[in-house]
């Protein structure tokens, strides 16, 4: 019985150690997939999972960067859900290869629906052009649950490269490959003149790009692993201590 307490001692510390692990990750407001091509166009969804047991969340009001504006932002409808794109203008107009730029979306709001403890959802936005002058660009998030409670992302990265306790979805911006990311820019925008508008009226629609799963998950995976690992090696030894000797 001792050696069936010490293994199951073991394994609460493993498991304990893998929710530490994967927790944090999961927890956070973020954006999927994390980076995008300088110059493109790109699709990311903003990823929310419901961190209170006794409130859902009910609201989501992301913010979009006024120092670097997107001219173009298409969202995609989430069932349940009602979406609002505010529009302002610029203090100084943004010249890019369509034109100057005098106005740009500044914040979408989701609300009316419901992310249950234990669930989470993604809401889908497309957007560019891209800068080419920035590495990253953050995207400050408000979450309100049922109870009131807002939860402000908002938070920049450390200079320590800690993490910050709410720290703002972040959307990293690499280097175009090939051209510069005309090319990429051209490829989307031929492939949203093909593809239905089935977004807010008052914004244009721009093609999808690729997504990527999350860090949060290949934790979560890795550590899902190492506790059934632990699990069979127990059990094993266990069989081999109660086998009768010859």
């Amino acid at each position: 019985m001792s050696f069936v307490r010490r293994a199951a001692t073991v394994l609460a510390a493993a498991t304990a150690l893998t929710a530490g692990l994967a927790l944090p990750a999961l927890a956070h407001v973020t954006i999927q997939p994390g980076s995008a091509e300088q110059g493109g166009f790109t699709k990311v969804a903003f990823r929310v999972p419901n961190e209170r047991d006794d409130a859902s969340t009910t609201k989501i009001e992301v913010t979009f960067p006024a120092d670097h504006p997107l001219a173009f932002v298409s969202v995609k409808p989430v069932p349940g859900w009602e979406v609002k794109v505010t529009e302002g203008k610029l203090a100084t107009p943004v010249k890019t290869e369509y034109g100057d730029l005098k106005e740009a979306v500044t914040k979408v709001v989701w609300s009316g629906g419901k992310i249950e403890p234990g669930q989470f959802q993604e809401f889908e936005v497309s957007m560019g052009q891209l800068p080419k002058d920035t590495q990253q660009l953050m995207f400050p998030t408000k979450q309100t649950y049922s109870s009131g409670e807002v939860v402000d992302w908002s938070e920049e990265p450390k200079a320590d490269g800690s993490e910050a306790e709410h720290p703002a979805p972040l959307l990293k911006l690499v280097p175009a490959a090939g051209d510069g990311g005309h090319g990429a820019a051209s490829a989307s925008a031929s492939a949203s003149a093909s593809a239905p508008a089935a977004t807010s009226p008052s914004v244009a629609p721009v093609a999808a790009g690729s997504s990527s799963s999350s860090d949060g998950t290949a934790r979560l995976l890795g550590g899902a692993g190492l506790v059934a690992g632990l699990i069979g090696l127990a059990l094993g030894a266990l069989a081999l201590r109660r086998r009768p000797t010859a």
